[in-house]
């Protein structure tokens, strides 16, 4: 009889330190997953509409750009290069929030990131607007399925520019082109609207939250097939 309690006791306290272990291993995959690989944030304005809505959750890529460069059509999460954000409290997370977004089980709800569409790499010249109201990379107009204009607009952006990328940087836009204060808006910060690459977190590769909006996020190859290579030597001298 006593053998038989002390082999139930022993059972109990190997089902309890299981448990531990695998509660323990499953929260250090997680950090280490958030450190150096996958991440999640929460977006919170329409700037990206229809591609993503108000409280979206996505899944972000963080081998992109040390590891996997950045191209053109890519939507990433930044650090906010500086004058993109206006100053606005920090959300109040209680206790278990804040432990679940530092082990990576919550997506991040800072208000210190953007979330934007890669139009223009290093190097690139990016116009609005040629003579069809589209964007122009490197000369060639590009065909924007992805992008929102108000009823009555035909240009892809409401503001005209004219710039040259500089190596190392990006030049970003919203999907909801007239209701995104993006690269166009910004021109006037010390980056002149360009971002620099060490400022992207990552790519944004899935839409993780509602389940039933759940889809991989396309960065639109065959938008930018016909756009040619920039000229380096003439983005060196711009």
């Amino acid at each position: 009889m006593s053998s038989t309690k002390q082999k139930s006791g022993n059972s109990v306290v190997r089902f309890i330190r299981d448990l531990l272990v695998i509660g323990i291993s499953a929260l250090l995959i997680s950090f280490l997953l958030k450190t150096f690989l996958i991440r999640s944030f929460f977006i919170p304005s329409g700037s990206m509409q229809e591609t993503l809505q108000i409280e979206d959750r996505v899944m972000v890529n963080q081998l992109v750009p040390n590891v996997v460069g950045v191209n053109r059509g890519d939507v990433v999460v930044f650090k906010d290069p500086g004058g993109w954000l206006h100053a606005s409290p920090k959300p109040e997370l209680d206790w278990l929030q804040q432990a679940l977004q530092a082990v990576g089980f919550a997506p991040d709800t800072s208000n210190d990131y953007v979330i934007k569409r890669v139009i223009g790499v290093g190097g690139d010249r990016v116009q609005c607007c040629g003579d069809n109201g589209k964007i122009m990379v490197n000369g060639v107009e590009i065909d924007e399925p992805y992008i929102v204009i108000p009823q009555g607009e035909h240009s892809a952006s409401g503001i005209e520019f004219d710039v040259t990328v500089p190596e190392g940087s990006v030049w970003l836009l919203g999907d909801n082109r007239y209701a995104s204060r993006d690269s166009r808006y910004n021109q006037d910060q010390p980056g002149k609207g360009f971002v620099p690459e060490s400022d992207i977190v990552g790519r944004a590769f899935v839409l993780n939250w509602p389940l039933n909006r759940f889809t991989w996020l396309d960065n639109y190859p065959e938008v930018f097939a016909e756009v040619p290579e920039p000229d380096k030597a003439a983005a060196k001298t711009e």
